[in-house]
Formats: structure tokens, sequence, C-alpha cells
């Protein structure tokens, strides 16, 4: 394994339907809890205006849901925080319907459907928001972003020597895309990681890249297995972790040949 390197959860954010944020989620992935029914409808993020909130795509109000959420939690300064977006292909929904229109009437393609299309839209959303100048990055790795999206924010943490934001979100894909890449519902997740510990950390991380396959990590709860074939699905090993205190070693695949091993430790 290559060096580790270490960082500090500040915070975690976690939203699904069934599991509609992060003490729910984890209240079910440690199995004192149970998934809600009815499902619950889509956030609402409040730090967009009125007319923006509205109009914002599933891919964008659930992104800011819980990156508000995970700097609430860290109590970190949002305007000063590096930030990593990852999503498999950015909005699936949204890239189908622009695929269908150029197929269908190449003339009317929305000029805001391609707006939101993008794989930074979310981040973009979130800077202005925010007012956040901050460097921000958007990884999208096929059923591996997670893991790659961890990757990235770990090593700016590393690196800069700074807090880093990590959203993760995905959406369903339908139509033509979903021929090529299997997500189902609506699922995402953030954390803020730190090179220091503080009053609000809720875990340490340890992580290094391993060479070699490595196979899909397990789900342990039911609540987790729900929401497994959703694009975002290689973030659930870790949360579950978290929410367990498992300090047994977890290896993220990042590709056929190379994993992210990571390690938690100090719960609080």
């Amino acid at each position: 394994m290559t060096t580790v390197m270490k960082a500090c959860i500040e915070s975690a954010a976690f939203w699904a339907p069934s599991l509609p944020g992060w003490p729910v989620a984890r209240s079910a992935f440690r199995g004192e809890g149970r998934s809600i029914d009815p499902p619950a409808r889509r956030p609402s993020p409040e730090l967009l205006p009125a007319a923006e909130r509205r109009r914002a795509p599933d891919t964008v109000a659930l992104a800011l849901a819980v990156a508000d959420d995970a700097v609430s939690g860290s109590h970190q300064p949002a305007q000063e925080l590096l930030s990593v977006f990852a999503s498999c292909h950015g909005d699936l929904a949204i890239t189908d319907a622009i695929c269908t229109t150029l197929v269908e009437h190449p003339l009317l393609v929305s000029p805001t459907r391609f707006h939101n299309s993008v794989h930074n839209a979310a981040s973009g959303y979130w800077g202005i928001a925010t007012g956040c100048r901050a460097a921000s990055s958007a990884v999208s790795a096929y059923e591996q972003s997670f893991a790659a999206g961890l990757f990235e924010a770990l090593t700016l943490c590393v690196c800069e020597g700074r807090p880093v934001l990590l959203v993760g979100c995905d959406v369903a894909a339908c139509g033509a895309i979903a021929s090529t890449t299997v997500s189902q519902g609506l699922l995402a997740v953030a954390m803020v990681l730190s090179p220091e510990r503080s009053a609000h950390t809720l875990a340490t991380l340890d992580a290094g890249l391993l060479h070699g396959s490595s196979s899909p990590i397990p789900l342990r709860s039911e609540a987790a297995l729900a929401l497994a074939k959703n694009a975002m699905a290689d973030a659930l090993p870790l949360y579950e972790a978290l929410a367990r205190e498992t300090t047994a070693p977890l290896a993220l695949p990042l590709s056929p040949t190379l994993s992210l091993r990571i390690r938690l430790a100090g719960f609080d």
C-alpha cells in the first residue's frame, strides 16, 4: 500500500427518500431504527433564492442540502472550504433529455437544461449560494465516483493543509443512458475532512492506495441494501462503518486494479 494519508471527519450528512438525514440513516445502519415509509420528498435547498430553488434539478437540490448539513455540523466557514463534488455522470436525467432532444429536435435544446447538465453544476450553485471562491473539483468515475471523490478530497486536505467539503450525489438513470449506467432512486452524501482534530471530530480516517483488484464490500444493513442500486452506492460501506463505529479496514474499488484502503478510528 502507498503512503498513508490521514484526515479527520468533522461531520457527515446523508439523504435518501427512505433515510432523509444522517441521524435517521445512522440509526438504520446500526440496526436501531428503520427506513421511513412513505418516503420523503426531495429536500429544498434553503441556500438558494425561492425562484432558483424551484428550478433546481434533483442533483443540485440534493447536493446543496447535504453540503449545507455537513458544513453546519463541521462548524467550518462555508466561504473558505475547498470542495469536491462527485457523481457518476453528472445529472443522468437531464443528460438523457438533452440527448433525446438532439436526436429529435436539435434546435430546441434548452439553455437551462444544458447549464444544469454539466458535471460542475452543483459546485457552481454552491459557490454562488455561499459566496465561496475556494477551489472546487467535479469528479466522475462511473461506479467508483465516491471513492474517487474521497481520494481527491483526502489529497487536497493533506497537501493543502485545509478542510475540504466532499459531496456525492446521483439520481436515477433513464432512457437510453440506463442501458449503460445502472442507477435507481436518489442518494446524496457529504462530509467535511480536516487535517486536524477538533472538538467536533466524528472519527479519524487513514487511507492509502492498494494495488490489485478488490471485491465490492458487502453491506450489513437492510437500509443500506435498499439503496445499493444507486450509482453513488460505493459510499454506503463507509457510512455504515461510520454509523457502526467500525475500525476494520475497508477497500473501496477505484478501478479493476486499484483500491482506496481506508480505516476509521478515534471515534468521539
